[in-house]
């Protein structure tokens, strides 16, 4: 049963983590004036809703359940983070951008954290790898937008 409960544990600490995620992007499409930064904040978002729903299929298989819909703790103090940050900065979308890297750094260490504990992950570790990697992608593509507002 302790094996049950860490699987349930672990898997609920991502959904929390994606669901932070899609809070953050869909804050970031509220204050961004850029209709490419807003198509791409929510379709983001989207991919975190997906994330969510796939993350508490496994709970459920494994007896637990997730109500879970808006983040956690970490994703309220993250998104007021953005708010002020973008509220001192006079470049808006840098600073949306620069908060959002931070945000995404911090799933890829969550997700690598439960990754490395295979014994209790295997039956979904395919699933955990691919979320992953479109967080990882989501970075690449944030920071490439980054850049180019840099200069």
């Amino acid at each position: 049963m302790e094996s049950n409960k860490t699987v349930i544990d672990d898997l609920k600490s991502l959904v929390n983590i994606v669901n932070d995620g899609k809070e953050g992007y869909l804050s970031a499409s509220d204050v961004t004036d850029s209709l490419e930064l807003k198509d791409l904040f929510l379709r983001l978002a989207s991919q975190r809703v997906g994330y969510a729903n796939e993350l508490k299929s496994h709970i459920a298989l494994h007896g637990g359940e997730s109500e879970n819909e808006g983040g956690g703790v970490l994703g309220a103090l993250h998104r007021t983070w953005i708010d002020i940050k973008q509220a001192l900065s006079s470049k808006e979308d840098e600073a949306v951008l620069g908060a959002i890297e931070t945000g995404e750094k911090v799933a890829i260490e969550k997700y690598d954290k439960v990754i490395e504990d295979y014994a209790h992950h295997a039956d979904h570790i395919t699933l955990l790898q691919k979320q992953r990697t479109g967080i990882l992608e989501a970075l690449k593509e944030i920071e490439t937008y980054h850049i180019r507002l840099e200069r």
